[in-house]
């Protein structure tokens, strides 16, 4: 069952769209309403973090749920997501329920295309906004860099090995003069070809739980960092 959700999550990215972006959704705002509704308000002492991005955030939970079970993290990955979706919807997914922390990884499928043509610059000043309102709310962001990948098994051609890079480039240089922590996934996880061997990632693009566990451990270091501020 586990390996048949992933599957899932790989074909809607593949696909670029979630189903409701066809029922005038664009932004999934209905994903995960219900769930935030439900939610209590941080407990005292409570270090909530919210897990903000795409597939790779959502597959998480499907691949090494045991990573979020018994701890205060939230995870609000959606498959096929751009950076404009998740602005759209990170003022519900993210500041009203409340953390301390929220861990910002996005711009895949901005590269891939997925919501139409994208600019690196404007990607990056999409993550800038979602940094900002952290910020404006007392949310300490922390700045994930984008995970790699070689190709794009469903756009081949959009030399993400090359784009991928240059944008992490631009969100390490604005963490730094913000002060804020950058989170380097690519430096731990790429291969010479600036892509994602296939031990930790099947597809390319999807860490395996291998994949994840090295994203876990960094995120944990992170995550700790960032509490302290």
């Amino acid at each position: 069952m586990r390996k048949f959700k992933i599957l899932f999550l790989i074909v809607l990215s593949f696909l670029g769209f979630s189903k409701t972006v066809n029922a005038q959704d664009w932004a999934n705002l209905q994903k995960y309403q219900e769930a935030n509704s439900t939610l209590p308000a941080p407990a005292i002492g409570e270090n909530r973090v919210v897990f903000m991005g795409n597939s790779i955030t959502e597959g998480w939970s499907i691949a090494n749920p045991v990573f979020f079970e018994g701890k205060p993290y939230i995870n609000r990955g959606i498959s096929g997501q751009t950076t404009p979706q998740m602005l759209l919807r990170f003022r519900q997914d993210v500041i009203a329920l409340q953390p301390k922390v929220v861990l910002i990884l996005s711009g895949t499928n901005d590269i891939a295309g997925n919501t139409g043509p994208m600019t690196l610059q404007q990607i990056h000043y999409n993550i800038l906004s979602m940094v900002e309102l952290a910020e404006a709310n007392g949310i300490n962001p922390i700045i994930c860099s984008v995970v790699p990948a070689f190709d794009y098994p469903w756009k081949p051609g959009m030399e993400p090995n090359v784009k991928i890079p240059e944008l992490n480039g631009m969100l390490q240089k604005t963490a730094k003069q913000k002060g804020l922590i950058y989170l380097d996934y690519f430096g731990s996880m790429a291969d010479e070809r600036n892509g994602l061997p296939k031990a930790l990632a099947e597809d390319g693009v999807h860490p395996t739980k291998k994949g994840y566990e090295i994203m876990e451990a960094l995120a944990e270091k992170a995550i700790r960092k960032a509490l302290k501020k």
